[in-house]
Parts: C-alpha cells; structure tokens; sequence
C-alpha cells in the first residue's frame, strides 16, 4: 500500500472524497513546510550513510534475497501493485510491477511474515518504518513518471536481485539516472519526479521500505498528522482489503506446489 513506488497517488481519482482532492491541491505547500523543518537534505537522492540501519541491515542482504527468491517461486501469486492499489493503474498499464507486502502503512501482513521472518526481523528494526515489501519488476517494463505525495516520508531500496546491465535497467529521479546494486541500499526523496525502466531480459528485485523523514518540530508533528490521516483513509483501507483477497490466491499456489 505504497503511496507510490517509491509510493505516490493518493487522492488522484476523480471519484475520491473532497478532503482527499484537496489535500492534494495543498500537498506542494505543505511539503515546503515539511521540508523547513527536515533534518536531512531536501535533495532527490540521499546518502544511505546517513542512515545507521542501512549498514547493519545490509550485511545480511543475502537472507533477505533468499526469502525474496523463495516467495518469487509463486510469482504469479503475488499481487500486481496496480491490484492492491487502482490509482496506481495510472503509472502501470500492465501486471509488470508486483509487490509481496511484509509491512504496509503500519498494518503487518501476517501470513507474509511467515514466509519472509528474517526479512521481517531485520526491517523492524529500521526506525519510523511505515511499510516494506519485495518490489518485483518484470523485463520489459516501465513505470511511468510519477511523484509521492509528501515529504513525510523518504524511500529506501535495497537490491536483491539486480540485472547487470546498467543502461537498460535505471530509475531516474529528477535529473538523476541511479542504478540499483546487489547488497546497497538506494535512499530517495519520491516527491521529485521518477520513473524506472527494465529493458533487460530480467526480473528486478529490491526490498522496498518506506521510512518517516527524521524532522525536526514543529514538522514532525505534522508528519504523524499526516501519518494518522493516510493510515485511517479510505486508500490504505482498500489496499488491505485487497491484499486479503490475494492472500487466498498465493495459499493455492503454495498447496499446489506441496501436492
């Protein structure tokens, strides 16, 4: 239940509520505040050495790919973004982009736990951690320029499983092309515009973690305001509703497998 791949487009169907149309009118002079009250860089791409967790958590980078492998066993199980969340359908027209939700605004997904313990283990330990989940990207795809909603928020990839060819596999932020590496982590403010392309033969895969921007007051106030609202909104709920629907469909397949 991202807000966008990085997490980003709450409020950007015509039939949302009124409150939630005009959060979104007022998110760019919100951000500026936010950002006023920041206690890392305002800039697109961030250095994970400001994070202390990024280095303890990255040493153990090969158990998290190894869940990952694991519960990529039943890819077509695992649910296209654009299936949890429909406002996503603006950024992806296709299933290309899936994601297998550990932690999502808050809210664990139990039966996925099991599966990735380890990994579970290791992101709870990130502080402010909103959401994580295995973002997994299909050769061939393309996510479409997009920005996240606020600055409360920054986004953290950890490469996984990452094809070598690094001109046909980018995410661009602002005028920045990055690339993903086995074991590194990719820190980012997603309110700058992206996009990701994989014109490889291969399936991208990265932990995704979505963690509160370290503030100083009065903007941290703000952010858990910001926080409560989006985790009690009618987005995040139909998120969960449909990763429960989902759930059933990777059961199957585990059975299936196991007969």
């Amino acid at each position: 239940m991202p807000l966008s791949d990085g997490f980003g487009l709450l409020a950007s169907a015509p039939g949302r509520p009124l409150h939630y149309r005009f959060f979104k009118k007022q998110r760019h002079r919100v951000n500026d505040w936010l950002a006023n009250s920041s206690l890392i860089p305002n800039d697109p791409v961030l250095d994970p050495a400001q994070f202390d967790w990024c280095a303890k958590i990255a040493e153990h980078w090969k158990e998290i790919r190894d869940e990952a492998r694991a519960v990529c066993r039943h890819s077509e199980a695992i649910p296209p973004l654009r299936e949890v969340s429909p406002d996503h359908r603006r950024i992806m027209k296709d299933d290309a982009w899936r994601s297998f939700f550990l932690i999502g605004f808050g809210n664990r997904i139990e039966e996925n736990i099991a599966r990735a313990p380890r990994t579970t283990e290791l992101v709870s330990q990130i502080p402010g951690l909103n959401s994580a989940f295995f973002s997994i990207l299909a050769p061939g795809s393309h996510i479409t320029p997009h920005r996240g909603v606020t600055k409360a928020f920054i986004t953290a990839h950890l490469g996984l499983d990452v094809p070598d060819d690094r001109d046909k596999l980018w995410m661009r932020i602002g005028d920045q092309r990055i690339h993903w590496d086995n074991g590194k982590w990719l820190t980012f403010d997603d309110t700058y515009e992206h996009e990701v392309r994989n014109d490889t033969d291969q399936t991208r895969i990265v932990l995704l973690c979505q963690i509160a921007r370290p503030m100083r007051q009065p903007g941290a106030f703000m952010a858990g305001r910001i926080m409560w609202y989006i985790r009690g909104s009618q987005f995040v709920q139909e998120a969960k509703d449909n990763l429960g629907d989902w759930e059933s469909v990777y059961a199957e397949a585990e059975r299936d497998d196991a007969s």
